[in-house]
This record gives structure tokens, sequence and C-alpha cells, in this order.
């Protein structure tokens, strides 16, 4: 019964994102005492704040819904469909109501959260440390290409040793995990390509101009989250690295417990996840999973067999 109600309240603020201690004292027939103690739990998992005055109520915060990927696309469209058949067969209001709900849920998590770059109240510092101001001249250049339509002429370092030659017509700069990409039709390839600024070399303005090609920001493989492979991350951070934490994954993702900071979402499954990580130190701790645990361990050991010999 207790975490039925809690549940109830939870998906009511969801829609209605606030309500008052009496209308859910009366709802549920319940003290105002017991919606606070319920409203107090709630709270250690998502952001809720207590409203004073005649407008005042049990809030749930405005940046705050299921989060993306909750439930994945053949979950939302199974629980969809489910809705859909109970409500054919008992045409009840509230399995209309949620099969709505969850719908509107669906097509939300499907948009992706992006800066559209036209308005100039958004600033990033643009160099790297040990710059000299190399990275920024770089950007400042692709930038430039970009609004006169310049074809650019690059050298650029791939993944492998290998360093490619070849022109290009810049269309977009993006900004992700703490990178910064180009996005631009390559000549040599005949397609469109992301290449990552730290691998561009050597960069040269042509005299060639170009015409814009249509695309759109889903056509771009960085932001098709679909394609990225996740992990489901458990991590404890100390209350001295809770600023860092903050600052990597948002404070709306992390919950304080005995005091010690924990956040449970998921994160791109790849190289540079087990980098940041480590770059905690002893400021971070994985639960879960445990291969990810087995890889921290590992690399922490390999580390330490290279200095050794430092005694």
């Amino acid at each position: 019964m207790k975490f039925s109600i809690i549940l109830s309240i939870f998906f009511e603020l969801l829609a209605k994102r606030r309500l008052t201690a009496k209308y859910l004292s009366e709802k549920h027939e319940i003290s105002p005492r017991t919606v606070y103690r319920y409203v107090e739990i709630l709270a250690e998992h998502v952001p809720l704040f207590i409203k004073r005055g005649r407008n005042g109520g049990i809030c749930l915060a405005d940046n705050y819904k299921l989060p993306v990927g909750y439930m994945t696309e053949t979950e939302y469209a199974a629980v969809i469909e489910a809705l859909a058949f109970t409500y054919a067969q008992h045409p009840n209001e509230k399995f209309l109501l949620a099969k709505r709900k969850l719908s509107a849920q669906y097509k939300e998590d499907k948009k992706k959260l992006l800066f559209s770059g036209d308005a100039g109240n958004f600033f990033a510092d643009s160099g790297v440390w040990g710059d000299m101001h190399a990275f920024s001249e770089k950007l400042r250049l692709i930038e430039e290409s970009i609004k006169r339509r310049v074809v650019v002429q690059i050298g650029y370092q791939a993944e492998t040793t290998e360093k490619l030659q070849s022109k290009i017509e810049p269309h977009a700069l993006i900004y992700k995990q703490n990178v910064w990409y180009l996005y631009a039709f390559c000549h040599a390839s005949r397609k469109f390509e992301s290449y990552r600024l730290g691998g561009i070399f050597a960069l040269e303005l042509t005299q060639a101009t170009f015409r814009k090609r249509p695309f759109s920001k889903e056509n771009i493989p960085l932001f098709q989250n679909g394609q990225t492979k996740t992990v489901a991350v458990r991590l404890a951070f100390s209350p001295e690295s809770y600023l860092d934490a903050q600052n990597w994954l948002g404070v709306e993702n992390l919950k304080k417990k005995n005091g010690v900071w924990y956040a449970d979402l998921l994160l791109p499954d790849d190289q540079a996840l087990l980098g940041k990580i480590l770059s905690f130190g002893a400021g971070v701790k994985v639960l879960e999973p445990t291969e990810l645990k087995e890889k921290i361990a590992t690399t922490i050991k390999s580390i330490a067999a290279e200095y050794e010999e430092i005694k």
C-alpha cells in the first residue's frame, strides 16, 4: 500500500508538476504528516521541493522527466500496445490516459537536447591545456570556413597511425563528451564524415567555395544515441569529488545517502568512460557492473606495474 501510494504521487507529479499535501491526503485517505513522509522518501530519488505561499505545494523540478533510455524502443512499443489492448477490452479512462502519457514521453525521448547555435548567449573556452592558441586558431579557421563556405584542405590523424590528406566542405562544429568534432563533406569519400579536431594536424583554407549541402542533426552519427553502446553504471563519489562529479554527470543524477554521493545511469561503453573514471582517482568507486570494475582494476594494476621501479 505504501509504495503504491508513493508511485501514484510520483506519476501524478510527472503530469501536473505541483500537488498540495491536502489534495494528496484526501485522495489517498492518509494524514498530511504521512504525505510528507512519503514525499521525503520520494525526494531521495527525484528532485522534489516544497514551495510555500498561496501557489505553493509539493513541486517536481521542471527539468525532470523519466530518463531518456529508461525503456528501449521495443519496450515502449510493447507497453503502449498493451495499454491500447487493455483499453479496448476494458474502456477505463485511466488506461487511455496512461497510454497518452507514455506515448508523449516516448516522443520526447526521441528528441535531442541540442543548442541551435543561432543565439549569441552560449560561450565556450575552446582551448585545451597547453594550447598556446594553436587549437583555438584551428577552431577559428574552421568556423570561418563554415560561414564563408570555403573548401578546406586538411591533414588528419585517424585513430590508426595512418595520416590522411583530404579536401573537405565544413558544415558544422560539434562539442560532445568534452571533445570537438567537425562534420564535413569529404571530396575523397564523397560523403559526410565526422573529424575530431584534435586529430587535424594541418589546415588550409583554399580558394574554392561550395554550396551548403542539406543535412539534419539526425544525420550526424554522433547524435544517433541508439547506435552508441551503453552500459548501466552505479558509481559512489567521495564528498571531495562531488563538484567534479556534478560537472561530469549533472547534479540531477547524484543522490546522497549516508554521506556518500551515488549515481545510477547509462553511460557510453567506451575507452573514454574508463579514462574519465580513472581521472577521479580514489574519489570514485565503481559499484556496478562487475565487468567495468574488473577493467578499472586491471588498468590500475598495469599503471602501477609501470612505476614499480620507483621505490
